[in-house]
């Protein structure tokens, strides 16, 4: 059994193929290990540190008269022989937020889907677990010429906002700016209380995002979803090749026969993937990789639940 993904009122065609099946019992296991791992994700019983109506109890202290006497613990005040009161720690839905690249460069892909496939995927799934529960999820956008702040909103009414920014990242004419840091500074003004902040990008462009991450890393949990491209990794020898950047519309005309030049690109994109993977280690920030090429739900799953495993050890 597989949950359908939306169409977002986008038609599905070879060169459009979204994020693919996104089979039932994957989704499951990864909606009991988000439980465990991000503070009750699915649940909707998030622990806030501002003291209220709650479950877990905070302390007991001495009654003030305009205490709410539905608080008093009475066994306390019959052996202290004063009154004395109960403060729960406030039980509190958790808000996610995805920061979604929308910039021209998701749009390329070269193995089974596109890296914005990718990211739609990673968004619905991030999405449906977020919504349940009273859970709320909110959207921030980055490289098109209309970025967006979609404020959290619960249950059916948030996933809708995420759906509406999917198919705005689907119209190829959106170019702009692609700055990162940008749109986490944006986010961090917006999300007040801890909570997730999925990053879902192939983080392209300028290392602008550092201080900012940082400052988000400090207040609540960020995972780095990173989506790549096999193409983006390694030249095939096809002969002379224009390579075009579609973040500025730069060409580069090479010859991929040269053996020499394949691995200089090889070693300048694994440097590059290693220099990212170490900057965002040094942030506090968890890191996952995904790829166009195969079941990116799958690994996504893996990453999750391999969270999961160290974090009960």
């Amino acid at each position: 059994m597989t949950v359908a993904t939306p169409s977002l009122s986008v038609v599905r065609t070879p060169a459009r193929p979204g994020p693919g099946p996104m089979p039932e019992a994957l989704l499951r296991a990864l909606d009991v290990s988000l439980g465990r791992r991000i503070e009750a994700l699915t649940a909707g019983d998030h622990r806030s540190t501002a003291l209220g109506r709650g479950t877990e109890l905070a302390r007991i202290r001495p009654y003030v008269p305009g205490d709410d006497v539905r608080q008093i613990d009475w066994n306390v005040t019959a052996r202290t022989g004063e009154t004395h009161l109960r403060e729960q720690i406030a039980e509190r839905s958790l808000t996610t937020w995805i920061v979604l690249d929308t910039s021209p460069s998701m749009l390329f892909g070269t193995a089974d889907r596109r890296k914005i496939d990718v990211a739609e995927g990673v968004c619905l799934a991030a999405g449906h677990l977020a919504g349940r529960h009273g859970n709320r999820l909110g959207v921030v956008t980055f490289g098109g010429d209309r970025p967006t702040v979609v404020p959290p909103r619960p249950g059916r009414a948030g996933m809708l906002g995420l759906l509406l920014e999917l198919r705005r990242a689907e119209d190829p004419g959106l170019v702009g700016p692609t700055s990162l840091g940008e749109a986490l500074s944006r986010t961090s003004r917006f999300a007040r209380r801890s909570g997730l902040v999925l990053v879902v990008s192939d983080f392209r462009g300028t290392r602008d995002w550092r201080r900012p991450m940082l400052d988000l890393a400090g207040r609540h949990d960020v995972v780095a979803v990173e989506i790549r491209d096999p193409r983006e990794q390694s030249l095939p020898d096809v002969g002379d090749l224009t390579l075009v950047d579609p973040e500025t519309g730069r060409q580069l005309r090479v010859d991929t026969r040269s053996r020499a030049l394949r691995e200089r690109f090889a070693a300048a994109a694994e440097a590059a993937r290693a220099a990212l993977a170490a900057a965002l280690a040094r942030l506090g920030t968890r890191h996952v990789v995904l790829s166009t090429a195969g079941d990116w739900l799958r690994a996504f799953a893996g990453f999750v639940r391999s969270a999961d495993r160290k974090a009960l050890r």
